[in-house]
C-alpha cells in the first residue's frame, strides 16, 4: 500500500519552523530580561555555571572557526561530532547561565524554550543544508548526530568537493564575531556576582 504525503500538512510545518526561525531573537530577548530579574545566584550556583557555560562558548568558537556558510559542508573540526555544534554550545552556554542564577525553575523554562525553537530550526536547516550539497551531506548525516555530540570524532572526507577541512580558521571566528558571545558571557556571571554582592 502506497501513502501519499499531504502537500499543505508539510506547509504548514515548513511555515510554523520559518516562524520560529524569526521569533527566536525576540523570545531570546525576553527570555533574558526574565533571567535577570528572577535569579536568584549564590557563589555555589556562579562557580558551577561558569564552567559550563564557558564551556558552551569555547565550542561555539571552535564551530565558527570551521565554518563557512551556505559555500562549504563543514565536516571537520566539531562537526566531526554534531551536525550543530554552534546551537549545542549555545545549549551549554544556557545551561550554564542558568546554574550560575541559581533558580531551578527559570533554567527549567529556558531548557524548554530553547528545545522548542531550536529543535524544528535545526531541522529546517538540515533540509537547507542537504539541498545545497546532496550526497555528500547525507553521507555525513548518517555518520554525525543532529545535536547531542558522538564521543568518537568521525571520519571526513575533507578532499569530497565542497567540504571543508579540519583546520580552524581565525579569519572565520572574527568574521562572524563569534567574540561578542565571550563578552556576552562575562556580562551576565558580571551582573550575578553583582547581585551576590549587592544583596538583590
Amino acid at each position: 500500500m502506497t501513502t501519499h504525503s499531504n502537500p499543505s500538512n508539510s506547509l504548514s510545518i515548513t511555515a510554523w519552523r520559518s516562524r520560529l526561525q524569526r521569533w527566536r531573537v525576540p523570545l531570546g530577548f525576553l527570555t533574558s530580561l526574565a533571567y535577570l530579574f528572577l535569579t536568584q545566584p549564590s557563589w555555589a550556583s556562579v562557580l558551577l555555571g561558569f564552567p559550563v557555560a564557558a564551556l558552551g562558548v569555547g565550542i561555539r568558537g571552535w564551530a565558527s572557526g570551521h565554518l563557512r556558510k551556505n559555500l562549504e559542508l563543514a565536516t571537520g573540526g566539531p562537526y566531526a561530532y554534531t551536525r550543530n555544534p554552534l546551537y549545542f554550545g549555545s545549549f551549554l552556554l544556557m545551561v550554564g547561565c542558568a546554574i550560575g542564577g541559581g533558580s531551578w525553575w527559570v533554567g527549567a523554562a529556558l531548557v524548554g524554550l530553547f528545545l522548542l525553537i531550536y529543535w524544528p530550526v535545526m531541522q529546517a536547516e538540515a533540509a537547507h543544508i542537504e539541498t545545497l550539497f546532496g550526497a555528500n551531506y547525507r553521507n555525513w548525516a548518517s555518520r554525525v548526530p543532529l545535536f547531542l555530540p558522538r564521543l568518537t570524532r568521525a571520519e571526513t572526507t575533507s578532499g569530497s568537493q565542497g567540504e571543508s577541512g579540519s583546520s580552524f580558521d581565525v579569519s572565520q571566528y572574527r568574521r562572524h564575531r563569534e567574540y561578542r558571545v565571550s563578552i556576552g558571557l562575562l556580562l551576565v556571571f558580571g551582573f550575578l556576582v553583582v547581585r551576590i554582592l549587592t544583596g538583590r
